[in-house]
C-alpha cells in the first residue's frame, strides 16, 4: 500500500472498510490500495463531488470524487433536507433519467431516498429528455426534481442534475443550502433509505405515466406559430433525424408527426438509447463528428437538413447542404434563426404579447439583441447557464407580471421557446427548427440564405468557442492559473484591438483600461472574465461548470465592406485570436 499519509488516503482506507458501502464497492477501492495506484486513489479522494453549473457530473467509479450509487444517495438527501426545511405541505419530487450507464438505477435510487424522507417520488416509466422533469415539476406542484444524466459528455460520465419547485435548475439560495446540506454529511450510513420495490408498494413511489408526457406534447403543439403552413406542406420539408443512442427518438418524432412534418428518417444505427454511444466519441451535436451519420444519411436520401440531440435531448445541432458544402450552424446561428422566426411571425400574425422580453446569456451574441429591439422585444442578459436564464424569468413573473416571455437561448445549443419548461428544451427546439425550414423551402431559401438576409439587414457577427481541456487536479490548478493570468492582464490591446474595459464578474467590477479607473458592477457573481474592444468586440472566458475545461468566447462584429468581405475579415481576426488564447493558456 502506499506508503503516505495523505488525506486522500485516508478517505480511501475508509472507503475501503465502511461497510455501509456493499463488497464490490469496497472491493474496487481495496484493488487499487493493493495495486499502489497513488495517482488513481487520489484522483478519486482528493475532493468531494461539488455542485457546479448544471448539479453535479463525474466520472463513474466508487470513491467520493466519483459518480455512484453512495453519492446520488448523498445528493438526494441533500435535495431532501431542502425541501423539507421549505415546509412544503404535500412535497413531492419529479424524476427523470437518460440513457447513461446507470442512470435508471440511480434514478431508483434518488427515489428511495426522497420516499425515505416522507417526499413522495414521482419517476417516469421510460427515459426521458430534461425537459419533461422540469414540465412534470410544474405539472404535478413538485416541490423538486432531478435528472440523472451528463448531458454530453463522454460515456464514462454520469450526473445530477436539481430542479427546484419553479421547474428550473436550482439557483440560490436553494443551491447553496443543498451544496451546505450535502458537505455537512459525512456518514453514508445514516442516509435515509426506502427499498424501491417497498417505497412504490406504500405510495411513497409512483410511476409518472403517458397522461403527463401527453400535455408536454400538446404543449409544443399549441405554441406552433406556424401549424396551418406544416399541416399544409410538411410532407416538403425532408428530415434526417438522429437520437445519438440518447432519450430523443420517440419524443422528437413524435412532436414532429404532431405537427405534420412526416417525411422523416431517423438514424436507425443511432436510435436505441446506449450509453456506451458506440458510434460516437462524444454524443455532442455540437460537433460535426456526431452528426456525421445523420449527414451521410441526409446526402444518400437527398433530404432538406440533418438534426441531433444529445443523451438528454436538451441541446441541438442541425447540418444541411448550401452551394456543395456541409454547413453545420452554431449555436448563437440557430438561436437567431429561431428568434428572428418567433418575432416575425407574432408581426405577421398581430400576436406579440404585450412587454415582451427575451432572456440570453453574456456570451450569447449580440447581434440578437439587436434583432429583438427592432421588434420592440426588451433584452435580458444573464450568466451562461439555463439556470440564470430561468432563475431571471422566475425573478421577471415574481416583480413584472405584467411582462410576457417570448424566447430564451444560449450558445451552447439550448433554446426555449414555451414557457411551461423552465430548462432549455431540445424537443420543442427540434420542431420549431424544422418548422423554420420548412417556412424557409417554401419560399425557395435554406437557412444559410435566410441567415443571410438577418445578416444583410441587421450586419454580420462571427462568434467562435475555444475550449480547452486539462483534467484532474492538476487540470483544475491549470484552468485557475489561467484564469488568474487573464485576470491580471495588462497589455493595452489583443490582435491590434484596442481594449476597452475588463469585466470580472467574480469580483463585480469593471476596469477600465483608458484611465484605470475600477467601478462597481450589480451582476451576479461568477468565475468569468469579459474583455471589451473599443469596437465593439468581445472576449469571455470561464471554466466549465461541468466539465474539466475552460472556455473562450470570441464575439466579433463587423459592420465594413460587402457581406462576403464582412465574413472574412471576421473570420481572419477570429483566427487569429484562437491562436492568442491557446499561447497564452499553454504557457500558464
Amino acid at each position: 500500500m502506499p506508503n503516505t499519509n495523505s488525506d486522500y488516503l485516508s478517505k480511501a482506507k475508509n472507503w475501503a472498510e465502511n461497510t455501509a458501502f456493499d463488497k464490490n464497492s469496497r472491493q474496487e477501492i481495496i484493488d487499487l490500495l493493493e495495486k499502489n495506484d497513488e495517482k488513481e486513489i487520489e484522483e478519486r479522494f482528493y475532493k468531494d463531488l461539488e455542485f457546479g453549473t448544471g448539479g453535479m457530473r463525474a466520472v463513474l467509479g466508487q470513491g467520493t470524487n466519483r459518480l455512484n450509487k453512495y453519492n446520488i444517495r448523498k445528493a438526494a438527501h441533500a435535495v431532501s433536507l431542502a425541501v423539507l426545511e421549505s415546509k412544503p405541505s404535500e412535497p413531492k419530487a419529479a424524476i427523470s433519467y437518460d440513457s447513461r450507464h446507470f442512470s435508471f438505477e440511480f434514478a431508483k435510487e434518488a427515489a428511495s431516498v426522497f420516499a425515505a424522507n416522507g417526499i413522495k417520488a414521482l419517476i417516469y416509466k421510460r427515459l426521458n429528455p430534461v425537459a419533461l422533469v422540469s414540465f412534470a415539476i410544474r405539472h404535478h406542484n413538485c416541490s423538486a426534481g432531478v435528472m440523472v444524466t451528463a448531458s454530453h459528455n463522454p460515456p464514462e460520465y454520469n450526473g445530477f442534475k436539481v430542479f427546484w419547485a419553479d421547474g428550473a435548475q436550482v439557483t440560490p439560495p436553494n443551491d447553496q443550502n443543498i451544496i451546505s446540506n450535502f458537505n455537512g454529511i459525512s456518514d453514508y450510513g445514516t442516509i435515509p433509505y426506502l427499498e424501491f420495490d417497498k417505497g412504490i408498494e406504500n405510495g411513497l413511489i409512483e410511476w409518472i405515466g403517458e397522461e403527463t408526457e401527453n400535455a408536454y406534447y400538446n404543449t409544443i403543439l399549441e405554441n406552433s406559430l406556424g401549424r396551418d403552413l406544416c399541416k399544409k406542406d410538411g410532407d416538403h420539408l425532408k428530415i434526417v433525424y438522429t437520437a445519438l443512442h440518447g432519450t430523443g427518438l420517440y419524443p422528437c418524432t413524435r412532436a414532429l408527426n404532431d405537427l405534420g412534418l412526416t417525411n422523416l428518417l431517423t438514424v436507425k444505427d443511432q436510435d436505441q438509447p446506449d450509453g456506451s454511444f458506440p458510434t460516437v466519441s462524444s454524443p455532442n451535436p455540437e460537433n460535426a463528428e456526431a452528426l456525421a451519420m445523420a449527414v451521410e444519411l441526409m446526402n444518400k436520401e437527398k433530404a432538406d437538413l440533418a438534426l441531433g440531440t444529445d443523451p438528454d435531448t436538451d441541446r441541438v445541432g442541425v447540418a444541411f447542404n448550401h452551394e456543395g458544402e456541409t454547413i453545420y450552424l452554431n449555436g448563437n446561428q440557430i438561436g437567431l434563426l429561431m428568434l428572428h422566426y418567433i418575432l416575425t411571425q407574432h408581426k405577421k400574425k398581430g400576436s406579440m404579447p404585450k412587454n415582451p422580453y427575451y432572456v440570453k446569456t453574456i456570451v450569447t451574441t449580440d447581434l440578437q439583441a439587436k434583432v429583438a429591439q427592432s421588434f420592440g422585444v426588451d433584452v435580458e442578459n444573464t450568466l451562461t447557464g439555463f439556470k440564470w436564464i430561468c432563475g431571471k424569468m422566475k425573478q421577471i413573473e415574481e416583480t413584472q407580471p405584467e411582462r410576457n416571455f417570448v424566447f430564451a437561448t444560449e450558445e451552447s445549443f439550448g433554446y426555449l421557446n414555451h414557457n411551461k419548461v423552465r430548462d432549455k428544451d431540445g424537443v420543442a427546439s427540434i420542431a420549431l427548427l424544422c418548422e423554420i425550414a420548412l417556412y424557409n423551402k417554401v419560399q425557395g431559401k435554406n437557412l444559410a440564405q435566410a441567415l443571410d438576409d438577418i445578416y444583410e439587414e441587421y450586419g454580420f457577427a462571427n462568434e467562435t468557442l475555444v475550449s480547452l481541456n486539462y483534467y484532474g487536479k492538476e487540470g483544475a490548478d491549470k484552468i485557475n492559473r489561467i484564469m488568474e493570468n487573464f485576470r491580471q492582464f495588462s497589455e493595452k490591446s489583443i490582435c491590434s484591438q484596442e481594449i476597452e474595459s475588463l469585466t470580472d464578474y467574480k469580483n463585480s467590477t469593471n476596469k477600465s483600461f483608458i484611465n484605470e479607473e475600477i467601478k462597481p458592477i450589480d451582476f451576479i457573481k461568477s468565475n468569468v472574465l469579459g474583455f471589451n474592444f473599443k469596437n465593439g468586440n468581445k472576449l469571455f472566458l470561464r471554466p466549465s461548470g461541468t466539465e474539466p475545461k475552460i472556455k473562450f468566447y470570441i464575439m466579433i462584429q463587423e459592420a465594413e465592406g460587402s457581406l462576403e468581405e464582412k465574413k472574412k475579415k471576421a473570420h481572419e481576426l477570429a483566427s487569429q485570436i484562437v491562436s492568442f488564447v491557446k499561447e497564452e493558456s499553454e504557457q500558464a
